[in-house]
């Protein structure tokens, strides 16, 4: 938990860069929804997936049948980035013109992004199914300082812009998945068994589908500010949103060291109040930062960015701030619920994540307009998440 907060402060400093020259708001605003472009990808999924897995593969002695699951994923992931090379090269010049810019270079970048992006996940996963949380913690710190250290040296030293930052990122990536090889070696290693593929799936893709319906209300109002209001605004509206998303990020640890927990009280049919105490601490932990980012947003926005960002964030900065609040709640419980098998939440969840889509192209009036549908749709988000997890019976897990 503690390398986590502490990668996670490593990779927010990244965001101080947007005081450097050549980074204007024009440009943050491009790496901001660039990286909610990657953040789309549901990536947090397989990390939660590979943990289950991982977790019953412990308790059970089948590490070799997940040394078989670890190989065929990775030769799907090699796939699925071909695919999205090719589809970057055949709508290049649609890209380019749908998220507003000037050279092909940002999409190129972006595609190893996110294929490094769905590698570290797995991994993440793995170590976490094996409670290794020393050398996950040390993963998360290598790439938060191969991202922040990249970035500084490009945009800095180089003066490049949001190509510099996106480029750090990519580096931080690539390290960290390096080393978490590394630690899994000896899985990989493993004489692979054959595996039951449709118990898999059955698990795999509602756990995909949930927690990609929780990310995508976590990540899409920047895509949808990027394509409905000019290119400061949406500068200004990432600034706001990554001081107020560092709340999320302060809290994700609990959810992260609970999830490979619940899955193990599930199968030996253990009663827990982690839940309730990983709730607790959520709580105060979220409402703290966010009673602080409301008092002290005109200095906190101030100290991270240049004056030109302080007029639209301070007045938007309590709406983002409290908004994160539901969210960091809803992550608990839906961790819980998933993690228990319950999957019944899922189509819920997909529902609410296409209505809150729908809703945003149809009502974007404003930011703040833009930001009460975010805040009224995480309220929903957790009120569904606690109806499956104190209303409705357990589900058996495979």
């Amino acid at each position: 938990m503690i390398a986590t907060i502490f990668g996670g402060g490593l990779m927010w400093a990244v965001h101080f860069l947007a005081k450097a020259k050549t980074v204007t708001p024009e440009e943050y605003g491009l790496f901001g929804t660039m990286l909610a472009v990657i953040s789309c990808v549901p990536i947090l999924p397989l990390q939660m997936v590979f943990a289950q897995q991982t977790a019953k593969a412990v308790v059970a002695g089948t590490e070799r049948a997940l040394a078989g699951l670890l190989r065929l994923t990775g030769g799907i992931t090699f796939g699925l980035a071909a695919v999205l090379a090719l589809a970057v090269l055949l709508g290049q010049d649609q890209l380019e013109s749908a998220f507003k810019i000037h050279s092909a270079s940002y999409l190129w970048i972006m595609v190893g992004v996110i294929f490094f992006s769905v590698c570290l996940p797995i991994l993440y996963g793995v170590m976490q199914g094996q409670q290794n949380f020393l050398w996950f913690g040390w993963v998360v710190i290598l790439n938060a300082a191969g991202r922040v250290s990249g970035a500084a040296l490009l945009v800095l030293l180089a003066g490049w812009a949001a190509a510099g930052m996106l480029i750090g990122v990519l580096l931080g990536l690539v390290a960290a998945v390096i080393m978490g090889l590394w630690q899994i070696r000896g899985l990989l290693g493993l004489k692979p068994e054959p595996f039951a593929l449709r118990p898999v799936l059955a698990q795999v893709v509602p756990l995909l589908l949930g927690f990609g319906a929780v990310q995508f209300l976590f990540t899409a109002d920047t895509i949808f500010v990027n394509f409905y209001f000019p290119k400061d605004e949406t500068g200004f509206y990432v600034g706001a949103g990554t001081l107020s998303r560092a709340l999320l990020w302060l809290v994700l640890p609990l959810a992260q060291v609970m999830f490979p927990k619940i899955v193990q009280s599930a199968m030996h049919k253990e009663k827990s109040n982690l839940v309730g105490l990983v709730l607790l601490g959520t709580l105060i932990l979220a409402a703290v930062g966010a009673l602080g980012l409301t008092l002290l947003r005109k200095w906190i926005i101030g100290f991270v960015f240049t004056h030109d960002f302080v007029a639209v964030g301070q007045s938007i900065m309590p709406w983002y701030a409290w908004a994160m609040v539901p969210l960091a709640l809803a992550n608990v419980l839906a961790n819980n619920v998933l993690a228990r098998g319950q999957f019944r939440v899922v189509p819920p969840l997909m529902i609410l994540a296409l209505a809150y889509g729908a809703a945003l192209m149809r009502w974007h009036t404003s930011l703040i307009g833009v930001l009460q549908i975010m805040g009224g749709f995480n309220v929903l988000l957790l009120l569904v998440c606690a109806w499956f997890t104190w209303r409705q019976p357990a589900a058996k897990t495979a």
